[in-house]
């Protein structure tokens, strides 16, 4: 089964979670600028004119599309990756997917969603060489 993460996270740390993403071998992605806010309701600002309430934060909404035994994997490391301990460190959803197609070879289902260097390499290189070392 494939599942589809939304992480809505703080702009400051995209670089972190992408990078720490690429690490663990999560090589597809998209993402998109957002506005919004969660429990917080947004940030009081203090100007000349006196104080204003910004509601509308501008946040990155990650994409990611993944087979279900990779999902914990990423969602702890963005969850380690995002965090700053403060409010408005964001949020992630899960959702199923139900078909993936690669519009070039017409590939479905998850071996559409593979690539050189994908985390599911990088497991079984792991298992391979834990296994050579016994």
């Amino acid at each position: 089964m494939l599942k589809k993460i939304e992480a809505i996270v703080r702009e400051d740390k995209v670089n972190d979670i992408k990078n720490a993403l690429a690490d663990i071998g999560i090589v597809g992605l998209n993402m998109f600028e957002v506005r919004g806010h969660g429990r917080q309701g947004g940030i009081q600002l203090v100007g000349r004119a006196g104080t204003y309430q910004v509601n509308m934060l501008p946040k990155i909404q990650i994409n990611i599309v993944l087979s279900d035994r990779n999902l914990e994997d990423a969602i702890e490391t963005i969850l380690k990756s995002a965090y700053t301990g403060e409010p408005g460190d964001g949020i992630i959803f899960v959702s199923p997917v139900e078909e993936v197609i690669r519009v070039r070879t017409r590939e479905r289902g998850e071996g559409a969603m593979m690539y050189p260097d994908d985390i599911d390499t990088k497991k079984a290189k792991a298992k391979d060489d834990s296994r050579s070392v016994l």
